[in-house]
């Protein structure tokens, strides 16, 4: 086996529009680069995974750098797998809320993707045998499940939380960290995947966020190329902590886990990319005015009409989809015994739990944002209880029982993976 990574800058300027919000922003200067980072694995094959420091990207974007990549790195588009980091202190890069994605920036996304996967197999021809390490450690106190039900029935988005009852799903704190090393030890790629919404800055600007910024702290410390991978966050944030805390607890978690991992044997690397079909959800004008307008004018204070006006207007713009057939992508990637799932939207977490239980795999992780962005991807039961993720809108818009089904399908595929071996 041999693995090279690398990393290119994604530029932003001052003039774009910061995504993340429910209406544009705009900041002044940068924490952190946001960057692509990339890491290829050659065996019986190759396999790239690619990380971005933005909110999200559409298929479009990154059906067109797979084919990019395969035609000029001789690399298959099945076993390209890019997500997003969903630091919502990038500028725009996907359409959602009440701004559109900024194609210049999209444009330079794509180059530093192209770039960062060039300069990585530009390493590889060159490489030495390399080894990988594996631990699976955890961090239960950087993110919590946070569709806490309220006193009223509702669940909670913003605004006061000081009537909430409880929790209406799980969180998963583990924490997966892939450690590849040439033969003389040297760090070439640190991977690791956790499951909770990358929101939060230090001071201001543009931002990685926490899960950026702890991994470019980290190849300063351990040297190497460090790349994370968002899990199945849909339905958890970090809702106490500073963001000196969250990068520390990061940071002190994923090193412990380095310092414990395990030399794992690679006999073969599969990568499988499957066409997923899912449909846009039919909605209720009327109550989907009466559910955003009752929770915005009794919890937002201030004068909430712009923020409803804003759900209002991406309902307009999906009322003549509603049924509609569409197409996302649904990516395996197996490296020896330690399976990833990658999903193409934001996968609420007791879908990602029910992956990892029923999966042949001892080792099976989700990868969210892979490949694509159709929005919030809830559980049934999430459905029933209402509330901002599934609200509809450019943010949540597939029809109930997607999840599911993309539950099910993932399950086949480990299963055919796992009978082929």
């Amino acid at each position: 086996m041999k693995v090279a990574a690398a990393t290119a800058e994604i530029v932003g300027d001052d003039s774009m529009e910061i995504a993340g919000g429910i209406s544009p922003g705009h900041v002044s200067g940068q924490e952190g680069e946001l960057r692509a980072s990339a890491v290829i694995i050659e065996a019986n094959t190759k396999v790239c995974i690619v990380s971005c420091d933005v909110l999200a990207l559409q298929r479009d974007i990154l059906d067109e750098v797979c084919r990019r990549v395969e035609d000029q790195e001789n690399i298959p588009f099945e076993s390209i797998l890019i997500t997003s980091t969903h630091t919502h202190h990038a500028p725009t890069s996907v359409t959602v809320h009440g701004y559109r994605r900024d194609e210049v920036f999209c444009g330079r996304v794509q180059d530093a993707i192209v770039s960062a996967i060039h300069k990585a197999n530009e390493k590889l021809r060159d490489a030495p045998p390399a080894t990988m390490h594996f631990w699976l450690g955890q961090e239960s106190t950087v993110g919590q499940n946070s569709r806490q039900l309220l006193k009223d029935g509702t669940i909670w988005w913003v605004g006061s939380r000081e009537d909430s009852v409880r929790p209406t799903g799980p969180f998963d704190p583990e924490l997966p960290v892939l450690a590849f090393k040439q033969v003389d030890g040297t760090l070439e790629a640190l991977l690791f995947n956790h499951s909770s919404h990358n929101i939060g800055v230090r001071s201001s600007g543009r931002s990685p966020s926490f899960y950026g910024l702890a991994s470019q702290e980290l190849e300063e410390e351990l040297g190497g190329t460090t790349i994370f991978m968002p899990g199945a966050f849909g339905s958890t944030h970090v809702l106490t902590l500073s963001m000196d805390e969250r990068v520390l607890r990061i940071k002190n978690a994923i090193r412990e886990a380095f310092s414990k991992a395990e030399k794992k044997q690679i006999p073969k690397i599969k990568s499988v990319k499957k066409r997923l079909k899912y449909r846009v959800r039919n909605f209720d004008e009327d109550q989907e005015e009466k559910a955003v307008s009752y929770y915005c004018r009794k919890r937002l204070g201030g004068n909430p009409e712009d923020i409803i006006e804003v759900f209002r207007k991406m309902r307009h713009e999906l009322v003549k989809h509603q049924g509609e057939r569409r197409r996302s992508w649904l990516h395996v990637i197996l490296i020896g015994d330690i399976a990833f799932v990658g999903v193409p939207g934001e996968f609420f977490g007791k879908l990602g739990i029910e992956i990892k239980r029923r999966s042949p795999f001892r080792y099976t992780y989700v990868i969210g944002l892979a490949n694509d962005y159709i929005g919030y991807i809830p559980d049934k039961e999430a459905y029933d209880l209402g509330g901002y993720q599934v609200w509809t809108g450019l943010h949540s818009f597939v029809a109930q029982g997607t999840g599911e089904a993309i539950v099910e399908q993932a399950v086949h595929l480990l299963e055919e993976l796992e009978a082929s071996e």
